[in-house]
This record gives C-alpha cells, structure tokens and sequence, in this order.
C-alpha cells in the first residue's frame, strides 16, 4: 500500500511520501534509543510539563488537526475536533496522574522477612507502536502519552493512508519540549515490522488493528522475547431486554454503530434483541438509521461521511451482498451511491443465520445485524458466540440482569444503559481473538514499565519505601 493521502471523499492523491530506508530506520531506532537513556533520567514533573505543552499545543491547533485528519481517512469534522481534544485531555491526565501510577508500591515486609519491600516501576526502553488509521490521533495518544510520562520512548509505525497525521504527532511531542528521538515516526510499510522490532534496541511493540497483524507482531515479539500489548478487532454485542429504554436504547445504537462513519473496533455492530421487544426496537432502529445523513465530512449537518478506502467499502458491501443472497433481508441501505468516493449508507440488516458472514465477521461501516431471541440465557450465547472480545452493551432496567450481564458476557468492556467508549481513568482492551494487555488508566502505564521487586534486608538505612526521588 502507497504511502499517501487519498482523500476519500473524491478519491484523490492529495500527498504521497517515499518510505525510508533501511539506514534510515535504523538510524531513527538509535535516535530513539539515546533519547530513552534522557529521557528515563529526567523527573516526573519534566515530563508533565512537556506533555502538558503537548495538551495546549492540541487544544490551540485543534481545527487545523481535524481538517487534516478528515481529509485523510473521510470522518466528519465535528468527531475530528473531538478526538483532538480527547487527546489533550489524555495527556493532562498523564501528566497529572503519573507521579500517583509510578509511585513506589509498598509490600508487607515482615512477610518476606526484609527490613523494607517495595515494588518500583520503571521504563524499558523504546516501543513500537503499529496504529490503525480509524481513530488516527487517539489511538496513538493511549499508547504515547502513558508511555512517555512513564519514561519510554517511541517508534511510531503508522497506517499508510494518514502519514500526515503521523508526522504531525512527531513534531507535535518535539515542539512540546520533549528530548529529539523521544518519539518519532517512521514512514515505513508493514515489511519494515520484523526488522524494527527485531533489533535488541527496541523493547517491547503495541498494535492496534486486525487479528492478522496481530499475530504478526506476536509471532515476531515471541520469537525475539518481548513484550506486547494487542487490541485487535470487535464484533460488539448490543443486548436490549424487554425492561429497556427502546426510544434511548434506539438513539444510543444508531450513534453506536455509526461513529466514526462505522469503523471503530468498539462500535456495537450485532444488535441483539429480544422477541418480545424485537419489532418495536427495529422499527425505531431502522428509522434512526434512515434518517442520518450521508454526505460531505467536512459539513457540520453530516453525520456519516465516506469509508476510508475504497478496499474497505467494498469489502462491507460484499459482507452484505453475501446475507442478501442467503435470505436475509434489508430494513434500510445495502447499496452505495453511484458517487466519486468511498460510500455507504446506513444499512440495517435481519433475519440472519450462522452460515452468513455477518453472522461472525466485523463488519467495518455502517451496517447493523438485528438477532432475535427469547430469552436472556440465548441472548448470552448468540454475544458470546464469535471469537471476539473486545466491547459489550446491554440494555436493562433490571438489576438483576444488570449484575448478569456483568458477569457473563465475555469481553474486556461491558457497558450497561450507555455506549461502549473508551475513558482515560479506565482500563481498555479485549479477550479472545480481540487481543490482551491493556491500555489507559494505571494498567496501561504499567505495561511497559520493569515492575521491580525491591527487598531490602538487615542493615539498612531507615528510608521508607516511596522515596523514590521521581
């Protein structure tokens, strides 16, 4: 895949870059490695205050970086702006929260037979990060910020139809203060991968993006023994029970299935709803999705722009026309405009069966599968029953189900009477084929920190543990 900006509205090459070169990836891994030997040896309240730079410097350039970002991958200009600011605000949080996350953790000395035992988190070294262009901002900011407060540095391998939101992030960090190297993109395609995260300076690589790469990367990490943090893809059930909301249930799923013009891992994509509500809620659903507007990103009535490539629109429509010719039928949408661009419409689909693709594929846009059950127990076992698990929504005003379904539905995020969203104070990731490890909240910070068990016996100075001087 060429490494370029092809907007995809009209389908156009605004920008193309040349990869480089092996010299020059090597020569940015030994820029990243001598910046981590800086950057490790430099206080928490120094890297708040870089990072904090990188917040103003978000929030004062935040319509230049929307723009950007929509003309790479095609999402509207309104959830441009605010993935910016999402952005910004991860990175206050870091800065606020990572003298709290990295503080020496006192152990029960006695029990060890020590004078003193303590655990103390410290950096590893430089990490790969391989991003996805879907949230092309964001996604690398939950990775960047805790890492770098945490004294990492980074190597970012990003999608090859946003380089220029990929160079805008190394610039962004340079210009807050933080050491040359700290972070920096490569403009590199998937073959430069194994050699990157092969090289003995680079420690530890994240991914976000499909099952396939992920298995990539953790083939290579397993084989060079480091370190790995995945969140791959999602096929998220959305449960409504007959004591639902349906008019909220209704409004939030439209909006949950059509964020960020469809493709989000975490969007719920099969909507699971019970018999008894099932008429009701589809009616409401398919009228919703009916009456979004597809059209221009950059026009703030839009609500659902184009795809972000031309592969990834058709690969929806072939999903769809394969339930189609098996005998499931179409509520709304199932055929996109006759229009330069990456196109779909809102498209609900039902009456599916096991054998379809959409029965246990994600399905990158726009397009919603309703399921039919009777009962809570099948609704359980049609949510669990694909490889993933990533996100989960269910919809109930009992408590009883309530405490259920946070227990039983199998994915690393169950969210009850609301979307599934990520938040910077809370842990994020899968389970299964949607990956493992965690990102955001402390959790996230402390997957590419050394956890070191410090035991200190006999003879000892008094100093309690917490005086670590960061």
């Amino acid at each position: 895949m060429p490494i370029a900006t092809t907007n995809p509205t009209t389908g156009q090459v605004l920008k193309s870059f040349e990869a480089m070169s092996a010299e020059q990836l090597d020569a940015a891994i030994e820029r990243a490695d001598l910046a981590y030997q800086r950057l490790r040896d430099t206080t928490i309240d120094q890297r708040g205050r870089w990072l904090t730079a990188a917040a103003d410097l978000l929030e004062a350039e935040r319509d230049e970086t929307a723009r950007l970002m929509t003309s790479e991958m095609g999402k509207t200009y309104a959830a441009a702006k605010a993935e910016v600011t999402k952005c910004a605000t991860a990175c206050r949080f870091y800065a606020t929260k990572a003298a709290e996350f990295l503080a020496d953790e006192p152990a029960d000395a006695g029990a060890v037979k020590a004078t003193r035992a303590f655990i103390r988190y410290q950096p590893i070294g430089p990490v790969l990060a391989v991003m996805p262009w879907n949230f092309p901002l964001w996604q690398v900011m939950r990775f960047a910020a805790p890492a770098l407060m945490a004294g990492n540095t980074g190597l970012l391998k990003h999608a090859s139809n946003v380089p220029q939101t990929a160079l805008l992030l190394e610039d962004l960090f340079r210009r807050a203060g933080f050491p040359e190297g700290a972070f920096t993109t490569l403009l590199a395609g998937s073959d430069a991968v194994d050699p990157v995260l092969s090289d003995p300076r680079v420690r530890a690589a994240t991914l976000t993006g499909s099952e396939g790469a992920g298995r990539s990367i953790a083939q290579i990490a397993g084989r060079e023994l480091k370190k790995t943090v995945l969140e791959l893809g999602g096929s998220d059930p959305f449960v409504v029970m007959p004591s639902a909301d349906l008019d909220r249930a209704a409004e939030v799923a439209t909006t949950a299935r059509c964020q960020n013009n469809g493709q989000s891992c975490i969007a719920a994509k099969r909507f699971i709803v019970h018999t008894d509500v099932f008429d009701a809620f589809a009616e409401r659903f398919a009228a919703n999705m009916s009456a979004l507007r597809v059209g221009d990103p950059m026009d703030d009535t839009t609500d659902v722009g184009p795809l972000a490539t031309e592969r990834g629109r058709d690969e929806v429509h072939a999903q769809v026309r394969d339930a189609v010719d098996q005998g499931a039928t179409v509520l709304c949408g199932g055929e996109p405009p006759a229009r330069d661009g990456w196109w779909y419409p809102p498209t609900v689909v039902t009456d599916l069966r096991p054998e379809m693709r959409m029965w246990s594929e994600e399905v990158f846009g726009p397009v919603a599968g309703l399921f039919r059950v009777s009962s809570y127990d099948e609704a359980i076992e049609v949510a669990n029953g694909t490889t993933f698990g990533l996100g989960s929504n269910a919809w109930t005003r009992d408590p009883r189900e309530q405490e259920r379904f946070a227990t039983d539905l199998d994915a690393g995020n169950v969210f009850i009477n609301g979307m599934t969203t990520s938040f910077p104070e809370l842990p994020f990731g899968g389970v299964r084929n949607s990956g493992y490890g965690r990102e955001l909240s402390a959790l996230g910070m402390r997957e590419f920190c050394n956890v070191k068990t410090v035991w200190v016996g006999e003879g000892a100075a008094s100093a309690g543990a917490g005086a670590h001087a960061e």
